[in-house]
Formats: structure tokens, C-alpha cells, sequence
């Protein structure tokens, strides 16, 4: 049986969703293909209401290896749990849909986006809440779509839709959007530094080009959608209820619990008081026997609450802990306060509190990718701890959420736009956020102590970055756009606006709603109003760590970048790797590029700088005119073989050793003895000449050697002319150039003489 097919252009290629094909057991299912990307997206609702009191809506991202031809690199050899990139995919998703379902609609409802085939050009995050919408429209559940989602880069100051991998690297901006017909839902995004206001000309681009999308789906729904199930919601409260308990809320002391400073007073000012008024309506034997009574109080108290915060918000200009709507809360901050981490600091805004850690290592730490991409590793590490005692809870701690994952992956994107190039500060970097105390923001105050971190590591960042989190409150055709919320105002107001960058401009945000969408008037006034916040939280860090320190912490490692000709690596490594072993047993690591690329990493800047000049000295090219401090390893009738440094080694000949006429080598030297001396030729073999520098026009130049006839030239002990100590006629005796030993070639070292040039790049 053929399914049903809907196409439509978006960005420059075709885009189809199939349905009545594949997975036809279930709700709603679409097939959609987009180039060589394929993804299977089903949605299945439950008609039987929850008994949980919040919408149990679950959404999975599942990445299939053999959508790029792969096996998975685990021992099992297949999928396990999700990876980063499919949790955030997942999360994209979710966002979007969401805030659509019905207000106390509680049916457990799921949705699974498989990718089938991946090109790794088409990338398939933006196209799961693409299907995810058609599906969820076609079925039989109750969703107030179509969205649709779209990404955005701009290139040479063009906008492109949906940018391929390749052109995506050529970027300075990935902004996803997703919207309705009439509205932006949601927005994500990674920028290299770019002008608000150029963000809100992107999304304006984005919404427009999704409308073709959003038609096509209106399109399936209206000819195969199913009728929608009747959902059972949350039964609503008496409507007289509400006014009353808010009067005598507000006669009560209300508005003086509200605003109470501190988040854990509020909470038991607000408690006492609904406690209180639960007493009085309920007498006081019959409160344990009156369950479905208390529930249903405690649930209009919880709307009073929230009325009365929104109210104070919109004709007040009056917030829970007093400030306006554009005020930062009170900060403070801390550099350093690990005397053995490698860069830390603590910031601390009202009641948030966030440690910084920053760790330096080599490319062997970084993380190992094993997803649907064609990347292989990560250099950059940023990850987000939110324990239970932050909130003053108690709760299992088990593996990591998928907040934290999104959380770090917002504060990854805001600090990676100001990070050195690897070429230029060749360490792996792992930033971690500790959130110790959380009352709103906590994934901001993780951007400002980790720019702090890295500046006290002395990680060279161009510019520090801050992050705010804005709110939103709408009360019919009023709002008011909040500064730094508090975590009562994310979970009372209508949008989450997370902005992040420097003085100049974003390098990430994130924005999520609870209502239908904002207009681009809104989203320009919070940007303005965020850059204002950002510069505050910039000038507050200013005070404590202005820039970058000029030196790297004494216990972060240092790492040195030399480069050496390709043809020596060899050399370097030694028979067997002997030559790297015995370098890495002086106290460091050692990374050797196909290109020549050396680094060197040690805990110790003492033992890197050894393992630099073993380095230098075993892929030394000797030149005419250099000179050095060698040792005596080889006597011989005709002069003295001196070793230069390891494997290499000149001869002395006894005429360039004296201005006077000497009969013996050993009147002037002796086996193991140290002397200076200079290269005066190197023959095309390699082999060298050397005369004591002091001697240099005293004693006549020795003719440089040619080969005899046949290519051959006697070896460096043949006949090199008449010589004073041997009788005419006698047949020379040949002399055979000794090899340095590995005992010789430790014992003397190259004379840092400045003759000898430093042909290496090192950085530390």
C-alpha cells in the first residue's frame, strides 16, 4: 500500500512528507526526506488521563548508525543511551510543541523522531519539529499546531535557510526558529559575535520562510487528519472560589509575603498563609478527612498567587524581591578560589550562585564523538552540574538531565565565539559549572564565572562574555519585559529569554514561551534591554579580572608548539618508538603531526623546555660557521672525531688543532676531552669538517675533500693529503667514522651558542 505525499521548496530544496506507508499502527506518522536525510516521526497520545498534575508529554530523538553506514563504536555494537546532540535535538522539538497542547490537557502523549538516513549535509535537529508538527496535526490528539522550524546562517551577509554542514562552517551566525503561522515560538542560537538587531532581522527571515512549510502541513491535516479525542482536563475550580480567596488573601498580608527578599522566607510567608486560610475554611478535625477540599483550596491559592505577582508586575512596576523590571540583582565575585584548579572563580547574582572551573589539557583528552556527524572529537568542554541542595531540596542524584545538557550547551555556545583557535592555544579546555545556589539564571551565571575561569586560567579569550535571563508578563494588550528573573518569575511569567555575548554584540541565545508567541517588536525591545543588563554584569566582572591573565596558572601544564622538517619525524620517533619513549620518560607527552607539528605537554615547564632542546638537538641540521662544545669520542693518527649532539658527530683534523706542528692528536687532545669547535664543511654526504674557532686564519684552510674516481672517497678516515706524521709511500691506513653511543650522545649537549640559530615556533 503507497502513502499519500506532500512536497513543497525550502531553501532551495525539496522537502517531502509522506504518511499512510510505514508505521501505520500508530496515531500519526510521517516519513519526511529532505536531500538524503530521512526521518520516521510517529505521535501517540493516551485517552486515558493521567494522574500526574503536569503535561506528561515525552519527546526521543533516536539516532540510528546505519543511517551513515556505520556500526556503533560501543562494546555492544549498537545504540545505546542518547548522546548529547540527540538530546538537544530532542529538546528543540519539545520546545516547539509543547505550549500548544490544550491548558490542562494531562494524556500521556509521546513522540519519536527516528533518523532512517543522515547525508551529513541536511542536518536533521530542524527537521524533526517538522515532523513532529505534521504528525501531531494528522492525528487524533489535541495540539494546536502547525509549526514549523527552520535554521538560519548568513554567509558573506546573506541569509541562508536550512545551511548545509559545509556551508554552516562558513557561518558567523546558527540561529533555529520556530514559529506559527502568526508568531515565533521558540528561537536557539550560536553567533560569532553579531548586532542584535541583525538577530531580529534573521528571525524575521526565518518566520517568513517557514510559511510554505506550516501550509503544506495545514494541507495534510485537512485531508487526512483524524478526528480529535475528546481529552479529559483539569476540572476547574469554583468560579467564586478564586475572588474570594484572593480578598482575603490580599487582607491577609499577601502582597507583604510576595515581597519578601529572600526566596526561602517568601516560600514560608506564602505558606503560612495558605495554610492559614485553608484553616479557616475547613474546621480543623476535618482537614486530614477533607483531601479533595484542601486540594482544590491550595490550587485557587496557587492562582491567587499568581494573579496578584502579575498584577504587581504590570501597574506596579514591582517585582517579588522589590526591584524594578530593569534591575540586576546585587552581584559579587571571587577569582581564584582554588589554589589547585587551573583557572576558577565564583560569581554570585541575588541569590544564584555559580563556581567556575576551568581544567588545561592535551589533544588526547578530548572527548570522542560517536553520533551520526562525520566530527571525531571535541575540544571544547563545557558541562553544567545542578545538585538537588542548590534549590535547598533533597533528591536521587543520578545521571545528567537533559536540562543540564541543554543548559551547558547554551553556556558552551556563549563562551566558544571568544575561545583562541587551537593552532594558537593548543590546549583542550574544560569548563565546569557548580551551581551552588539557584533562584533564576543559573545557566547565565554559568556563562559569567566560566568567561571568569578562563580568564584567570589565562586562557586567551578575545572579550569576557555575561548572560541575562529576561522575562515576559502579558496581561491582555499590557506587558512588561523583566531584567535577571527570579525562578518565581520563570515559572509565573510567559517566556524565557536567555541573551549572551560581549560588549559588541550575541554569542548565544535562547528563548522559549508559554503563550502563542511574541512579535519582533517585543524581541527587539528585550534584546535593548538585555545589552543594558549584559553591560552592567561586564562592568561588574571588569572590577575583579579585566582581562585575561598574562600567565598561565602555576598548576596549569605547559604545552610547547615547535615545528621540525616532515622528512625528521622519524628521527624523533625513533626505531620502534624508542626515541619518543625515551622523551616521554623525562616528564612529558609528546604529539607529532604528519606536518611537523611537535608539542610538547608536561606539568612541568622545566621538563617540557628538556624535552624542546632534546627535540632541537636531534633534528639539528648543522651549518657551515655554527659552533659548539663537543666531547672527544674517537681518536685517530689523522685528528680526533668530536661529537656535535646526539648521532651526530665532525672531524677534527690534526693540522686544524694547533698552530704549532704537532706529531700526535694526544699532545692536544685525548679521548672524552671537551673542545670548541666550528663546522668549516659539509660534503655531500653529510660529513663534516670542524677547526677550533680560535685558530681560524692562523693555521692554512684544508682543501675540502673530492670524491675519488668511481664515486668513492676514501670514508672520513681516507687520505685527506700529505701528511706530516706518515713517510711518503706508505699506503694510508682507512679509518672508519665511529657512531655516536647512546651513552656519548647523553653526556654532551649542544652549546647555546648564538652561531647555533633556533629554527623553532614555540609557544607556551
Amino acid at each position: 500500500m503507497l502513502g499519500q505525499t506532500f512536497q513543497t521548496m525550502l531553501g532551495g530544496r525539496e522537502l517531502t512528507l509522506e504518511t499512510g506507508r510505514l508505521a501505520k499502527l500508530v496515531s500519526g506518522s510521517v516519513t519526511l526526506r529532505y536531500g538524503d536525510t530521512m526521518l520516521l516521526v510517529t505521535a501517540q497520545g493516551r485517552q486515558e488521563k493521567s494522574l500526574l498534575d503536569f503535561l506528561p508529554l515525552t519527546v526521543e530523538f533516536e539516532e540510528r548508525h546505519y543511517a551513515v553506514g556505520k556500526i556503533p563504536g560501543s562494546f555492544q555494537r549498537r545504540e545505546g543511551r542518547p548522546g548529547e546532540k540527540a538530546i538537544l535535538s530532542a529538546r528543540i522539538t519539545d520546545r516547539q510543541i509543547r505550549p500548544l497542547f490544550p491548558k490542562g490537557y494531562r494524556h500521556e502523549t509521546q513522540v519519536i523522531i527516528t533518523v532512517l538516513s543522515a547525508d551529513q549535509q541536511n542536518l536533521p535537529d530542524v527537521l524533526g519539529p517538522i515532523g513532529a508538527s505534521a504528525a501531531l496535526s494528522i492525528s487524533d490528539i489535541p495540539w494546536a499546531g502547525p509549526t514549523a522550524c527552520v535554521r538560519v546562517g548568513r554567509i558573506g551577509g546573506e541569509f541562508v535557510i536550512n545551511p548545509t554542514t559545509t556551508q554552516l562552517a562558513q557561518s558567523d551566525m546558527d540561529l533555529v526558529v520556530a514559529g506559527t503561522r502568526d508568531a515565533v515560538m521558540m528561537v536557539e542560537a550560536g553567533a560569532q559575535v553579531v548586532a542584535e538587531e541583525d538577530l531580529v532581522t534573521a528571525i524575521e527571515f526565518a518566520h517568513a520562510e517557514m510559511q510554505g512549510v506550516i501550509t503544506l502541513i495545514e494541507q495534510m491535516r485537512e485531508a487526512l487528519g483524524l478526528p480529535k479525542f475528546n481529552y479529559l482536563a483539569d476540572e476547574d475550580l469554583h468560579p467564586d472560589l478564586v475572588p474570594e480567596l484572593a480578598e482575603a488573601a490580599r487582607s491577609g498580608g499577601l502582597r507583604d509575603a510576595l515581597l519578601t527578599l529572600r526566596k526561602q522566607e517568601r516560600s514560608t510567608n506564602l505558606k503560612a498563609l495558605r495554610d492559614r486560610l485553608i484553616q479557616d475554611r475547613i474546621p480543623e478535625g476535618e482537614i486530614d478527612s477533607a483531601e479533595a477540599k484542601v486540594a482544590e483550596l491550595k490550587a485557587a491559592f496557587s492562582k491567587v498567587e499568581k494573579q496578584e505577582l502579575r498584577r504587581l508586575i504590570i501597574e506596579e512596576d514591582l517585582r517579588a524581591d522589590g526591584r524594578n523590571t530593569r534591575t540586576v540583582r546585587p552581584i559579587w565575585i571571587e577569582s581564584r578560589p582554588l589554589p589547585m584548579a587551573h583557572g576558577s572563580a565564583i560569581f554570585t547574582r541575588g541569590e544564584t550562585q555559580v563556581l567556575g572551573v576551568t581544567t588545561l589539557g592535551t589533544e588526547r583528552d578530548e572527548i570522542l564523538i560517536d553520533d551520526l556527524t562525520d566530527e571525531t572529537g571535541d575540544k571544547f568542554l563545557l558541562h553544567y552540574n545542578f545538585p538537588p541542595y542548590s534549590t535547598g531540596e533533597v533528591k536521587r542524584m543520578g545521571g545528567q538531565s537533559r536540562r543540564e545538557v541543554g543548559h551547558g550547551n547554551l553556556a558552551k555556545r556563549a563562551l566558544s565565539a571568544v575561545l583562541p583557535s587551537f593552532e594558537d592555544f593548543p590546549y583542550v579546555i574544560r569548563v565546569v559549572g557548580e551551581v551552588l545556589e539557584s533562584n533564576g539564571s543559573s545557566s547565565m551565571a554559568t556563562v559569567c564565572s566560566g568567561a571568569l575561569s578562563l580568564m584567570d586560567a589565562g586562557v586567551p579569550i578575545k572579550a569576557p562574555v555575561a548572560g541575562v535571563a529576561m522575562g515576559l508578563v502579558m496581561e491582555g494588550g499590557q506587558y512588561r519585559i523583566l531584567t535577571d528573573i527570579l525562578g518565581l518569575e520563570d515559572a509565573l511569567g510567559d517566556m524565557d529569554f536567555k541573551v549572551c555575548g560581549t560588549a559588541e554584540g550575541v554569542t548565544a541565545l535562547q528563548m522559549d514561551i508559554k503563550i502563542g508567541g511574541i512579535t519582533p517588536a517585543i524581541m527587539r525591545e528585550a534584546l535593548a534591554q538585555a545589552k543594558e543588563a549584559r553591560l552592567h554584569i561586564l562592568g561588574k566582572m571588569a572590577e575583579v579580572l579585566p582581562a585575561p591573565r598574562t600567565e598561565l596558572s602555576p598548576t596549569a601544564p605547559r604545552i610547547i608548539s615547535m615545528r621540525i622538517d616532515p622528512e625528521l619525524i622519524g628521527k624523533v620517533i625513533g626505531p620502534g618508538g624508542k626515541q619518543v619513549r625515551e622523551l616521554e620518560a623525562m616528564g612529558a607527552q609528546v604529539t607529532i603531526e604528519e606536518d611537523g607539528l611537535v608539542r610538547i605537554f608536561s606539568a612541568s615547564g622545566t621538563a617540557a623546555e628538556a624535552v624542546q632542546e632534546r627535540i632541537k638537538a636531534v633534528t639539528y641540521q648543522p651549518k657551515v660557521g655554527d659552533e659548539f662544545e663537543g666531547k672527544v669520542v674517537k681518536v685517530a693518527p689523522f685528528g680526533a672525531f668530536v661529537n656535535l649532539f646526539p648521532g651526530q658527530d665532525g672531524m677534527l683534523h690534526i693540522s686544524q688543532m694547533s698552530e704549532e706542528r704537532i706529531e700526535m692528536v694526544e699532545e692536544v687532545l685525548n679521548l672524552n676531552d671537551t673542545v670548541r669547535v666550528k663546522i668549516v664543511n659539509i660534503d655531500d654526504r653529510g660529513k663534516i669538517d670542524l677547526i677550533r674557532p680560535e685558530l681560524e686564519g692562523k693555521v692554512p684552510p684544508r682543501e675540502p675533500r673530492t670524491p675519488r674516481p668511481g664515486g668513492r672517497d676514501g670514508g672520513r678516515g681516507g687520505d685527506r693529503g700529505p701528511r706530516r706524521d706518515r713517510p711518503q709511500g706508505e699506503r694510508p691506513r682507512m679509518e672508519s667514522r665511529p657512531e655516536s653511543t647512546a651513552e656519548n650522545s647523553a653526556q654532551t649537549k649542544p652549546a647555546p651558542a648564538p652561531a647555533v640559530p633556533d629554527s623553532s615556533n614555540s609557544e607556551s
